[in-house]
């Protein structure tokens, strides 16, 4: 892995689970000594993290981890509605139905208790429904959206209750694209990102720490 890479590999993680919390400064000095890479890779992986919108430029010579509020969450949330709701449509027309079956069926009898086991679920779902969709634009766009999504979801407090609805909401998803009805796709995803939105947002409300 490049030096640059390795760089991004990491920070993006760090801003993700919170280790660099919004508004962290990021000294071009401190960070390229603690990454253990030259000045230059670590900048190509600042202007990535730009490009991700995951940091922003403070000043001239100050670049800080990016903020994330309640509106840029209705925000991300909005785009999530008109992206995925048309993926699924794509997936129901042209995925492989038993793979959808059957990940329809891991979500029936998923652990709950380990919320990191159960993302790791939701990612094999999702890539299965990126290959579905066949549309190298909208899924590239969905993987932008996923790398802010990864950041909200750490925001909320680990909710079992949660987790457990959303267990059934993505398998009624897989159902219906298994099933090959992309309006009942398409109407099980809006369903879901309302539910969760409403759950992140209450979850913010309640601690906003």
């Amino acid at each position: 892995m490049r030096a640059s890479e390795r760089a991004y590999a990491t920070l993006l993680d760090e801003i993700q689970t919170g280790a660099l919390a919004p508004g962290t400064v990021l000294g071009e000095v401190e960070q390229s000594t603690r990454l253990g890479v030259s000045r230059t890779p670590l900048r190509e992986a600042l202007r990535r993290l730009a490009s991700d919108g995951l940091v922003v430029q403070a000043s001239a010579r100050v670049t800080v981890v990016a903020g994330i509020d309640t509106g840029d969450i209705r925000a991300l949330f909005e785009l999530r509605q008109a992206l995925e709701t048309q993926a699924a449509r794509n997936a129901a027309r042209r995925g492989d139905r038993r793979a959808f079956d059957d990940l329809a069926d891991e979500f029936a009898a998923a652990d709950l208790t380990d919320a990191d086991t159960y993302y790791a679920l939701i990612g094999r779902f999702d890539a299965a429904v990126d290959a579905a969709v066949d549309n190298p634009y909208l899924s590239a766009a969905l993987r932008s959206v996923r790398t802010h999504l990864v950041r909200v979801r750490r925001m909320a407090r680990f909710n079992p209750l949660r987790l457990s609805a959303s267990a059934g909401e993505h398998g009624l998803i897989a159902r219906a694209i298994a099933a090959g009805d992309p309006e009942l796709a398409a109407h099980a995803t809006h369903v879901h990102l309302h539910n969760a939105l409403t759950t992140i947002l209450e979850a913010l409300t309640e601690d906003p720490s």
